[in-house]
């Protein structure tokens, strides 16, 4: 919670938050329940590796039974052959056992994650998102989690086999021959000793950069997507397609360099752990000591079927440290998400009396060395429109973005009834107030729902006098469902209607302060009227912030805010401020000229120079 100053301001707050110093332990509690389930699949692993060994030893055993000299023993042979059946039949149970109770810890670890996430992002400020790129976030939900599977599933039982098969076989075959037995690992260090060749900055940096290059194309393909109307509307997809393939062929050459770096030492471990390579070194070892006469033949047999046995398991080690690496930096790019602060909590949550909104010498910037808002004083009362106007760049839209306290400003504060929002429980501050912005999102979800959003137990007769108002009743009746047809699957709405959904669900929050980015944006001319006067039924008391595009909206305020580079320039009622022929006058008449030179004055808003 904010330390808040008798003048109300507070200290500084970061306002695209740093990491939380929870997070280590939140991953740490995402696995703590599971951690019997872990040791449970690396028992069954580590017996399931150790049975398998006996039908090798069993075919050893019986190669020994078979080139002794004399009469063969039926039952010993028996004995051996039932031996390395249920040995298998062991491995298989153990094995299989294993592998399903780490897939059933990989869904829960992959659920436990994915709810944290949707967690964390919903209580992160909803303004951190509008600096992030969708499909950087859409692949830390998605591919990163996913990355996380056989980390958990796979990669435990594949560690316990990569060291229990060799150190129990290391074991067996230094009580036949110490000597062979350094032989038969010379494959096996071979292999590793190129292991510390794919951990080299270079290596490193050119799977970071692989990775990079596999985001830019997740992210070109989701903006595209998602702009297609506008780049098809614009006659811009040469261009769209342009930023694709250039993201593609930056992927190819960087896939490229990371292939030339890796194959040589890829192609150098597989030499070495291939059962060819290993047969030939064992086979020369194993031949010049029979011929010196220093192995019996028949010794020869069990460093040939467990020489193949030791590198396998190394093998599987080195794709393992391969998903291990992938499935690390993904379990970072979550744990960056995880790590993002919160808007904090107020420990003891004080409510509003009444919704007079004050700004004091409020002060924000998304970066520490630039200020989009310098000093802001203003006063919202209850029963007003204040709207506020500026050319682009000017900080309106951050401004109208503090009160429903998307960010906390670096300095300063934001009152509502006389308390810090930080003081306010997020519950009450959106009991208190809603928002319409230009840019609507809705979700995937009945039409009914998405105007119920802010008040999900409303009466479905609540929810349709809401939409008349929002003059999108009739349209919502030509849809195949009506009222419970599916955003995205039978409900196809352009911006306008949509815009109308968003105001609709203002109109059904009915909250003593509205904030609206220029909500009508979309509407046409007898669509927009409609809405404006239903947006006047909400007025009344209300305290109602709007960012101005638009003639009409400066026309109906009570309180017109001239912003420039952050500061507040003007301040006035709209008369007022025309008749000093300063700032507002100039952004008035340039406005007024575009509207007349581009489709006409509104009637009945443009009287003279002057709005009504």
């Amino acid at each position: 919670m904010s330390t808040i100053d008798p003048a109300g301001a507070s200290e500084e707050l970061t306002p695209l938050p740093a990491a939380a110093p929870a997070a280590e332990e939140s991953m740490g509690r995402t696995l703590r329940p599971y951690v019997w389930k872990f040791a449970a699949v690396v028992l069954f692993q580590v017996i399931g590796a150790l049975a398998g060994l006996a039908p090798l030893l069993a075919v050893v055993e019986l190669g020994r039974s078979l080139l002794a000299e004399g009469p063969v023993d039926r039952d010993h042979v028996r004995l051996v052959v039932i031996a390395g059946a249920i040995g298998l039949f062991v491995r298989l149970l153990f094995t299989a056992a294993s592998s399903g109770i780490g897939h059933i810890v990989d869904g829960q670890v992959q659920l436990a994650l994915r709810r944290q996430l949707a967690a964390r992002l919903g209580r992160v400020p909803i303004g951190w998102f509008a600096r992030r790129r969708t499909g950087e976030l859409a692949k830390v939900v998605g591919e990163d989690v996913g990355a996380v599977h056989p980390f958990i599933a796979h990669t435990p039982g594949e560690l316990v086999s990569a060291f229990v098969v060799p150190l129990a076989s290391l074991v067996y075959l230094f009580t036949i021959d110490w000597r062979l037995t350094l032989i038969t690992l010379v494959p096996v260090v071979l292999a590793v000793a190129l292991v510390p060749l794919m951990m080299t900055p270079t290596r490193l940096r050119e799977q970071e950069e692989f990775d990079t290059a596999m985001g830019r194309i997740s992210n070109s393909v989701v903006e595209f997507v998602q702009g297609i109307a506008v780049v098809k509307a614009f006659g811009g997809s040469g261009r769209a397609h342009r930023k694709f393939l250039t993201a593609a062929d930056d992927f190819v050459g960087t896939f490229r360099r990371w292939v030339r770096g890796m194959s040589r030492i890829a192609a150098g471990m597989q030499l070495a752990l291939s059962p060819p390579f290993v047969l030939l070194v064992v086979l020369t070892g194993g031949a010049t000591m029979i011929t010196n006469g220093d192995l019996a033949p028949a010794d020869l047999l069990p460093f040939l079927l467990l020489g193949l046995g030791l590198t396998a398991p190394v093998a599987a080690l080195g794709h393992g440290f391969d998903e291990m690496q992938g499935a690390g930096r993904a379990v970072g790019r979550i744990r960056d998400v995880l790590e993002v602060r919160s808007l904090p909590e107020p420990a003891h949550p004080v409510a509003p009396q009444g919704h007079r909104v004050e700004l004091r010498d409020v002060r924000f910037g998304y970066e520490a060395d630039h200020e989009v808002l310098r000093g802001i004083d203003l006063v919202l009362e209850p029963g007003t429109v204040t709207a506020v106007v500026g050319p682009s760049g000017s900080g309106k839209s951050t401004l109208v973005q503090l009160l429903p306290r998307f960010f906390d400003p670096t300095h300063g504060s934001v009152v509502l009834g006389g308390v810090d929002l930080r003081e306010i429980g997020s519950r009450e501050l959106y009991r208190t107030v809603s928002f319409v912005f230009q840019d609507v999102q809705l979700l995937r979800a009945s039409i009914a729902d998405n105007i119920a959003l802010a008040v999900p137990h409303a009466e479905l007769e609540d929810v349709v006098r809401a939409a008349r108002l929002a003059n999108i009743h009739d349209r919502i009746l030509e849809l195949p469902r009506g009222y419970e047809s599916v955003v995205g699957e039978d409900a196809g709405l352009s911006g306008g209607e949509a815009q109308r959904i968003s105001i609709a669900r203002a109109l059904l929050a009915d909250t003593p302060v509205l904030v609206l980015d220029e909500a009508t944006a979309f509407a046409d001319p007898h669509t927009e009227q409609a809405v404006r006067r239903a947006l006047a039924t909400l007025e009344g008391e209300r305290t109602v912030l709007v960012i101005a595009h638009r003639l009409e909206t400066i026309a109906d305020a009570d309180t017109v805010v001239m912003l420039e580079d952050g500061a507040i320039a003007e301040r006035g009622r709209p008369a007022e401020l025309l008749a000093r022929n300063g700032r507002f006058a100039q952004f008035w008449r340039s406005h007024r000229s575009a509207v007349i030179d581009g489709a006409g004055a509104p009637d009945g808003v443009l009287q003279g120079d002057e709005p009504r």
